[in-house]
């Protein structure tokens, strides 16, 4: 075990050539039920969203990169309604940190990026959604600030 300290994170917008990385960390999650997967043959459909989300004036994809390595990543996405006076809320999805990177505070300096961007860009408040059996995460993001305020509804359609 190495006494040198890893480098600062870095946060940045995701590239095409991040893909990869980024669908390991998902298809690593055991609780998401996603059915993410690194086979080559899914490769291009993670490319066609990778392109979808870029091409979106409102949606961005980050990562989280440490020691050249992608150790974290999260979307965000901007949206405004009639509700709150027409106030813009800026929506967290996908947040993902690589399992043996837990703990270091990566999740939590990924959080705060996206709170610091809401608030330059006038968002009246920050929401995310997590999986109901994440009772860590829950704990996480409470810690951060957080309130649990809603409950969620989906239907899966494929």
């Amino acid at each position: 075990m190495s006494d040198q300290q890893p480098s600062a994170l870095i946060i940045r917008v995701a590239q095409t050539a991040d893909v990869p990385a980024i669908v390991s960390l998902f298809a690593a999650d055991t609780v998401g039920g996603h059915g993410d997967t690194t086979e080559a043959s899914a490769l291009p459909d993670y490319l066609v969203a990778f392109a979808r989300i870029s091409e979106s004036p409102n949606e961005t994809l980050y990562v989280a990169e440490r020691d050249g390595e992608v150790v974290g990543t999260f979307q965000t996405m901007l949206t405004t309604t009639m509700t709150g006076r027409g106030g813009s809320s800026m929506i967290i999805e996908a947040v993902q940190t690589r399992s043996d990177c837990r703990g270091q505070g990566i999740g939590a300096q990924m959080i705060g990026f996206c709170v610091e961007k809401a608030r330059q860009q006038g968002c009246r408040q920050v929401q995310l959604t997590s999986n109901a059996a994440r009772l860590d995460a829950h704990r996480f993001y409470e810690r951060l600030g957080f309130q649990k305020s809603h409950f969620g509804f989906k239907i899966k359609l494929k």
